[in-house]
This record gives structure tokens, sequence and C-alpha cells, in this order.
């Protein structure tokens, strides 16, 4: 398809990421949006939108709906038949819903400050599914309602995360920290939860801060949510414990931009060494 644009010749790739593998953090769906971008560019299928003098540049909406619909088939080859969240949250940033398979876009949403925790415990979405569909038939009666108040906790999460840009009020986020506690609950109910992400909990607690589960659960990561007036002594000692129990943990943020076209000059200094060096 690209060759009708223009010829490309053959590419050498190099890929650099902080993102672990296998964790449930969409490493391979930011790998295919990045993969998806750069090829798109080179063979003239859409622009090159970086100006002389710019840092950073985005693309077209159009531009970037075709970098995901390429994106999405990067997954199918990796993952057989992904829902496509991860490809979109990649492509377009910020926070999105999805239900019943249809994926929109939530607007106006504040970037989130947060700490995220790998416990290093593999686990296997698949095999998590499974059990949770096998409780919900075994016990339906008390299931679906579980199901149905994870739906009202993510509709309450929306309105709150919509009304937070135009009144910044610090009066938000204990709500939201309510929501983390309630979520991460029923999550244990429906059978996703872990030992480890238990204590992930009690620990990040203990510095009153509030985490629930990431991805699939049974493991792998979990958000622990940080105020914007949380102190730097509480966050460095909430992390020193979690890495004293054997886990990784980064202070990030959510609702970032999504795809971004950078130039060489506004890279980190690790990163061009790490390019450099491959």
């Amino acid at each position: 398809v690209c060759l009708c644009f223009r010829d490309v010749p053959s590419v050498d790739i190099i890929v650099w990421s902080e993102l672990p593998t296998g964790a449930g953090l969409g490493s391979s769906a930011a790998y295919s949006v990045c993969l998806a971008a750069a090829l798109l560019t080179a063979c003239g299928a859409i622009a090159c939108p970086l100006a002389e003098g710019e840092s950073t540049a985005r693309w077209t909406e159009e531009e970037l709906s075709l970098i995901n619909s390429w994106a999405f088939q990067g997954e199918r080859v990796i993952h057989g038949n992904p829902s496509g969240v991860d490809n979109a949250v990649g492509t377009w940033g910020g926070a999105l819903r999805y239900q019943a398979g249809k994926i929109t876009s939530l607007k106006r949403v504040p970037t989130l400050r947060i700490l995220l925790t790998n416990t290093k415990v593999p686990r296997s979405t698949k095999v998590l599914v499974a059990g949770v569909k096998d409780k919900i038939l075994k016990f339906p009666a008390i299931m679906n309602p579980v199901l149905d108040s994870i739906n009202a906790i993510s509709q309450e999460c929306q309105s709150v995360l919509e009304a937070m840009p135009g009144n910044p009020s610090p009066e938000y986020y204990p709500v939201l920290e309510e929501l983390f506690d309630i979520n991460q609950h029923h999550l244990n109910v429906i059978g996703v939860g872990h030992p480890s992400l238990d204590r992930l909990c009690r620990v990040t607690a203990s510095h009153g801060l509030h985490s629930k589960l990431t991805g699939a659960g049974g493991g792998g990561c979990g958000i622990t949510l940080l105020r914007p007036d949380t102190s730097l002594l509480a966050v460095e000692a909430a992390k020193r414990d979690l890495c004293a129990c054997g886990f990784e943990c980064w202070e990030t943020s959510i609702g970032a931009p999504g795809v971004t076209l950078h130039s060489s000059s506004s890279l980190k200094a690790e990163v061009l060494h790490a390019l450099s060096m491959s």
C-alpha cells in the first residue's frame, strides 16, 4: 500500500523503550503505533508535520486514524484478537472509554500523577478472563451486580475527570481515591486480584495513598494516585517500601498526549545514547 505513494528504500528500525514487556502496560501497542507512524511518514502516506525549529508535532485527526488502523493490524499480528483499546490510547492519548466494543475519546481530561508499580508476578490474561466467566456462570445473581457496580464506578470516574479541568478543585481527589478503593475491592471479588497486589495496596495505604490494579490483574501492575499536594517525602517513602517488596516502581502520569513526532534535539540524552549504541 505504501508503495502507491512513493518508493521506500529498505530501512533499519531501532527501538528504545522504558516500558517493561509482558506487564500489561501496552508495550506492544506503543511499538505498533510508533512503527505505523514512522513507516506511514516514510512512505508519504501521512505528512511530516515537524516544522523547522519545532521540537514536537502531531498529525491531523485523519492521519491519526490511519496510524491507528495500521497499529491495530500490528496488534492483531501480536495478540490475535485485541480489543483495539491499547493502540487507540497510544495514538490519541488522553483518556478513552471502552464499552461493548465501542471506543470514544474523553474530552478535557486532566493529566494525573501516579506511581506505576510492577509486582513482577506473571499472569495470563486468557486464564484470568476464563476465571471471571466461570464465576459469572456459577453465580450470576451475585456477579452481575458486581459488574454493574464496576460500570457505575467507571461512569462516575468519567464524570469527575471531565469536570476537573473546568474546576480544578482539590475536592475531586478524595472522590477518585474512594473510587480506586471500591474498584479494587470489586476486582478482588470477581477473581482478578492477587496477594502481591494486596500488599501493594497496603504499602501505599500506610503512606496515605490509594492504589488499584491495572491491566488483567492476577499480578502484573498497579497504579497509585498522587494528589497535587502529596509531599515528595511521602512519594519517595512509598517508592522505597515498594522496591523493598521486590517491586519495580516509576513516577509518571496518565492523560498525556498520544503518538508524537520528536526532533532529535528534543530527545533526552539517555535516549540518544541508547539509540546511538544500537
